[in-house]
């Protein structure tokens, strides 16, 4: 399987771009350009950006170069699609979004091994329908996400992955920290404010 997905990675060959994320603002010595990415979104940037984004069991990889503060963020819904003919690439689906920010990165003269990675999500939402012997898709996301990096040889420096409820994310493209505050759900219930809050940065 991962050899597989580090072949298609190599393969695919269209061109697409991080269009359609949220900016506000504009940068100063002081005040980062705030980027909010939605579902299927990614964004690539550089020391001047912090990227944000909300996720379930939906999953976000991080990427950064340390020396030339050049990061990447993808927020992706599902694995694959299992495709093996060439089609336009989707950043919905994991090893897309990974090749589509690598593409990006590559580009600006990053080389991927030099950089690190971090992953976040594939929060479980609805545990009162959760199978033990059914894996939900948060889980598959993250575990996705773990086979990819270790395909592209990117290392894994941290992540956050897996539990009940959803997370937010800022990704400090200048230092390279991310911050993540997980929200549980009690059974029944779909509220950031229900249930222990955990706080850190990874």
């Amino acid at each position: 399987m991962v050899l597989a997905m580090a072949g298609w990675l190599k393969r695919l060959r269209f061109t697409a771009s991080s269009e359609g994320m949220v900016m506000t603002g504009k940068h100063t010595a002081h005040h980062p350009v705030e980027i909010f990415l939605q579902p299927g979104e990614y964004f690539v940037g550089d020391m001047r950006h912090r990227v944000r984004t909300l996720l379930g069991s939906c999953v976000s990889i991080t990427i950064w170069h340390p020396r030339m503060q050049i990061g990447a963020m993808s927020h992706f819904l599902l694995p694959t699609r299992g495709r093996t003919q060439p089609v336009e690439p989707d950043a919905r689906y994991g090893d897309e979004a990974l090749w589509l920010m690598l593409r990006e990165l590559a580009e600006r003269g990053v080389p991927q091994t030099q950089c690190q990675a971090k992953i976040f999500g594939g929060g479980d939402m609805f545990p009162q329908h959760s199978r033990e012997d059914q894996m939900n898709v948060g889980k598959k996301n993250g575990l996705t996400a773990r086979l990819l990096l270790t395909a592209c040889g990117i290392p894994i420096v941290s992540e956050s992955l897996f539990g009940v409820g959803h997370r937010n994310i800022v990704f400090d493209i200048s230092t390279g920290h991310v911050w993540s505050r997980q929200s549980q759900i009690k059974p029944g219930v779909v509220s950031e404010n229900q249930g222990p809050n955990k706080k850190g940065t990874v």
